[in-house]
């Protein structure tokens, strides 16, 4: 009986964008986990405007990892589609996720009249989404079908992220784990991801699956040093964050030297309406956080607010901005620079000497991020070429994403009865790096599943 289980791929190999995993069981039991965008490859449009090639109609349930448009981002297109089934997650993915494809509308709107096509779906399509959406927290197992049972684990990349464990029964129980994304613990707010324990498969996320971060004391006085070089340049300093953690970390971290006097008092701009709604979420969720930033709010400690912190909400805010004098620091959406407000800083500051452009994210092949993180001198923003003057620095150690040696430290929690890893949302050499570690250092069978190929689990 369980040796007619079959996990496969339909998007999320081959690239760290777009997750989309079946798995279907001998009693026909099929589970759905993630339904993301693809994002920031040339062909993203076009792939994401493909019909599913499983039926959406036979699918038993969706489960959700967390909230980031490239797992969530295609629920609404799933649902327009004829899926009618429940779609599960943790409560704060939930409540993230309505921010995240409420955005999404307009965003996928706007590509679509530039390429004189239909949206893959719109607001009425992501109200749908929601009628039925369930939530469950960590460690409460719950049934799906007659033959299978799921548990959350806490991932600990973003706020509800989640780990998930599918345990088939049959003649044998199998257990697979499927990671989601992987927290880069010991993060600043969240806990630690969870170990992988007694599975016999593991999926497993490889975005840095071939290179590791900057330590965390590097990564802290780096990026001390880029906030006081350019306050000293009398220029501005433009992150593109991600509204979701990363703005919620940075902001943590300027808070802190804030009230270490680390750095010189200079305004500092939130500038994204969803970044915003997303800290609100963040502050009412303080019991997910880790033990030391729950005692530093009980001590009094508002991590998310400091003197001269401005939350823009309004275009006209937005604009405000860049008519402001003097040295400033702005973070802004999105992370990889694809559109979103970002972009029109980004044009304004990157001609001049005096700034710096701060890349504190992974950038997608293909973004406007990735070509700025790849050298370039010249880039071209609404119709007109720019020189690109401002001082560019990467920064990839407040990833939310666990880096190789780390990923492979996960790999290595699990017990003996782990049989093998597929290698998942990386790009082709990540994954693949990534996969050889596992074989050759642990000893455990692990390779980069092709798209749309069922792989039997025995």
């Amino acid at each position: 009986m369980n040796s007619s289980i079959k996990v496969s791929f339909h998007s999320g190999v081959g690239s760290v964008t777009g997750a989309n995993f079946l798995l279907e069981t001998a009693n026909g039991t099929q589970v759905l986990i993630d339904c993301g965008l693809v994002q920031g490859e040339r062909v993203a449009m076009q792939e994401n405007h493909q019909p599913f090639v499983y039926d959406r109609t036979s699918i038993s349930a969706l489960i959700i990892t967390h909230a980031h448009l490239d797992h969530v981002g295609r629920i609404p297109k799933l649902v327009k589609e004829g899926y009618i089934g429940p779609i599960y997650s943790t409560p704060e993915t939930r409540e993230l996720a309505e921010l995240v494809l409420t955005d999404a509308v307009s965003i996928l709107a706007m590509e679509a009249r530039q390429q004189s096509i239909d949206p893959i779906y719109e607001a009425e399509d992501v109200q749908a989404v929601f009628a039925v959406w369930q939530t469950i927290p960590y460690h409460q197992a719950f049934p799906i079908g007659t033959d299978v049972s799921i548990l959350f684990k806490d991932a600990g990349h973003i706020l509800g992220s989640a780990m998930i464990e599918v345990t088939v029964k049959g003649e044998k129980e199998i257990k697979i784990l499927f990671t989601g994304d992987l927290g880069n613990s010991p993060a600043p707010l969240l806990c630690d991801s969870e170990s992988v324990g007694d599975v016999d498969y593991l999926i497993i996320e490889s975005v840095y699956g071939d290179r590791n971060h900057e330590l965390r004391e590097q990564r802290s006085a780096v990026f001390k040093k880029a906030i006081t070089d350019t306050i000293a340049r009398g220029g501005t300093l433009v992150i593109p964050a991600f509204s979701l953690d990363r703005t919620q970390v940075l902001l943590y971290e300027i808070n802190n030297l804030v009230e270490r006097k680390e750095i010189p008092s200079v305004p500092v701009y939130i500038d994204s309406p969803m970044a915003t709604k997303a800290t609100e979420i963040y502050r009412l969720s303080k019991n997910l956080f880790n033990d030391a930033i729950q005692e530093q709010i009980a001590r009094g400690d508002d991590i998310f607010n400091f003197p001269r912190l401005q939350y823009t909400i309004s275009q006209n805010e937005s604009r405000d901005i860049d008519h402001m004098k003097g040295a400033k620091i702005i973070l802004a959406g999105s992370g990889m620079s694809m559109g979103g407000r970002v972009i029109a800083h980004e044009e304004k500051y990157l001609p001049h000497s005096e700034n710096t452009i701060l890349l504190v994210g992974y950038q997608s092949v293909g973004s406007f991020g990735r070509r700025l993180a790849d050298g370039a001198k010249k880039v071209s923003l609404h119709g007109r070429e720019i020189e690109v003057k401002a001082k560019v620095m990467t920064l990839y150690g407040y990833s939310a994403h666990r880096d190789s040696d780390h990923l492979l430290e996960t790999v290595s929690t699990a017990t003996k009865r782990l049989k093998k890893v597929f290698v998942v949302m990386g790009e082709p050499s990540a994954s693949m790096h990534f996969a050889q570690r596992i074989n050759d250092e642990l000893g455990i069978k692990a390779l980069m599943p092709e798209k749309n190929k069922p792989y039997e689990l025995i």
